[in-house]
């Protein structure tokens, strides 16, 4: 194959809640360790909630100090879930197992299943099988956070998903 032909990119999607905490923090951080490998012409990230009170809100100020503390600044407005993500996505990667039901739920017919793996499954570091919200917690739910998407960014990058 010609190292001349471009590569199109892997399309990545992290979806939780309302898309103000964690998945708009997963998406800046695999933004940012993607940017950092060299492979930002071959990952693209976005995220999503599963519902919608929050669309158009910018990421959870409380979230987005916690990520400053680890030199990541958080981008974007929150949206929904939509069906048309399946088709969009290469790989969509739910935060906890509500978030990954109401996803499958949006596909009744189980064609895009495999596209669908938990955050926590990526985990190197962290014993952990779910993003835990922080949204209603302390201060240290958000740093908590931030140090397990770290560490569930990079190893989705180690991962066999990401080639």
């Amino acid at each position: 194959m010609s190292d001349n032909i471009p590569q199109v990119p892997q399309k990545l999607l992290f979806v939780c809640l309302g898309n103000i905490c964690r998945s708009p923090s997963a998406e800046n951080i695999m933004n940012h360790l993607v940017a950092v490998q060299g492979k930002s012409d071959r990952i693209m990230c976005d995220s999503a909630g599963t519902a919608s009170y929050h669309t158009g809100a910018a990421p959870d100020r409380r979230m987005a100090i916690a990520a400053k503390k680890r030199g990541i600044t958080l981008h974007g407005r929150a949206r929904q879930f939509s069906q048309q993500d399946f088709q969009q996505f290469d790989l969509i990667l739910a935060m906890d197992r509500s978030n990954y039901q109401n996803i499958l739920a949006l596909d009744p017919e189980q064609k895009y299943r495999d596209k669908v793996k938990m955050m926590c499954d990526f985990c190197t570091s962290y014993p952990d099988k779910e993003v835990p919200d922080p949204y209603y917690g302390g201060v240290d739910g958000f740093d908590y956070v931030i140090d397990l998407l770290f560490d569930a960014c990079n190893g989705l990058l180690a991962s066999e998903y990401l080639t």
